[in-house]
Parts: C-alpha cells; structure tokens; sequence
C-alpha cells in the first residue's frame, strides 16, 4: 500500500463528497439562476433525442445499481443470491445498459463538438464534463471482462466493502484494493472526481429530479379567464417553476 493509494482511496473520497454537498447547497443559496441543464435544444435539435433518452437510461440505471450493490451489505442478499451469480447479474445488466449510456454520450459529444453554433456557445465544463462521462463509461465497460476473471465474487465483495468502509468512515479501507486491476482503480478514481466537479457544472440539476413528486403533488395555481372573466384552477406550468 503505497502513499498515493492512501490518498486515493483514503482521503481523496471525502474530499470529493465534502465538495460535492457542500458545493452544491452552496450554489443553490448564491447561484439559483444558473442551476438548470443549460439545454442546447433551440441551437440544433438533430441528434440530441436519441442521444440524449440513451445517455439517461443508461447513466440513471447504472448509478441506482451501483448505489445498491456497492452499499448493500453482503449478508443482506447472501440468503437471495450468490456473491458469484450478483456479479455475472452486474455484468449483465451493467454491461447492457452501459453501452447504451456511452452510445448516448458519444452522441452527445459529437454533437456538441461537431456543430459549430453549439461549440461556440458551449462552456468549458459542459464539454468537460461530457469527455468525463465519456471516459467513465468507456472504464466501465472496459471493467467486465475484468470481473469475469473473478466469477466467484470476490472482487465485487472488495470492492463494495470498500465504499461501505468509506460512507460509515470505517479505517482500512485503501487495504481492500491491493488486489483491484488499475482499470478498476482508474474508474473508481474517475468516478469519484465527477462528484468533485458535479456542483460547478450543469450536473447540478439532477438535485432537482429529487422535487418530481412536489411537482405533481403541488397545489393548483388560481388564474383568471381572459374570455369568461371566472377565476380557474390550472396546474402551475414547469416554464413558470
């Protein structure tokens, strides 16, 4: 276990979650005007539906299955499944949709680095944030034949020990990947560095998915007929949110 590993994989994850909370309340009290997606639709819409619907898909199911199967403890679904057949069932499923997400973010990047209007009124972070994506997923996938050298299920189990070492801040975690392969380290590392940049790009909109069912609960907004002169109930509508 070497210093850089220590750092890495020690102290490099709070570092990254410290920035990623508090940069993200941050920004929501100071910055609200900029917390939106910054949408490039109106510039060019070619290309961006699929690549888009593609890239959430595949993005939104492997962060859910990466949050439950790294922080769910072995010995809450030993009784259902196998740590074995729990990683093939990753693999499977993590490789499906991850070809989805890094079919969707190529497209996205292409997009927004082919077309001249959109480039140009492109921020720095956007298309860093893109090629980051972009590199993630292509680490990911790149981790299955990987993990099909360790069928048995003992990698996954490291690995999720882990970031459950890290998350109830428990010491030793860095130990637990002597054995990880460098491109399991190098996604890991990637991944953790998105946290990092999340709350100063347009990746801070995702906090908001987190209000979808205010939105549908919320009360009707009281409006005025032009023609009937009658007061009326009408859902407030998302432009006016």
């Amino acid at each position: 276990m070497t210093y850089l590993d220590n750092f890495l994989f020690g102290i490099y994850p709070y570092i990254c979650l410290g920035i990623f909370l508090l940069g993200s309340l941050i920004r929501f009290d100071r910055d609200q005007y900029t917390w939106k997606s910054d949408s490039s639709e109106l510039l060019r819409r070619g290309q961006l539906r699929w690549g888009s619907n593609l890239f959430h898909v595949g993005v939104l199911f492997l962060l859910g299955g990466h949050t439950v199967g790294m922080l769910t403890p072995h010995f809450i679904y030993e009784p259902l499944i196998s740590a074995g057949h729990k990683q093939l069932l990753a693999m499977v499923s993590g490789g499906l949709f991850g070809v989805l997400g890094f079919i969707g973010v190529s497209i996205l990047l292409h997009r927004r680095l082919g077309d001249e209007r959109i480039r140009i009124n492109s921020k720095p972070s956007d298309i860093l944030l893109l090629v980051l994506l972009w590199l993630q997923l292509a680490l990911g996938l790149a981790t299955i034949p990987l993990s099909a050298q360790h069928l048995d299920g003992s990698m996954m189990i490291k690995l999720a020990e882990w970031a459950q070492h890290i998350v109830t801040f428990r010491a030793g975690a860095p130990e637990l990947l002597n054995e990880a392969g460098l491109v399991f380290k190098l996604h890991m590392f990637l991944g953790m560095s998105i946290f990092l940049v999340f709350p100063f790009t347009r990746l801070v909109h995702v906090w908001s998915g987190f209000g979808t069912l205010a939105y549908v609960i919320r009360p009707y907004q009281m409006v005025r007929s032009r023609k009937l002169g009658l007061v009326e109930r009408e859902p407030l509508s998302r432009t006016a949110r």
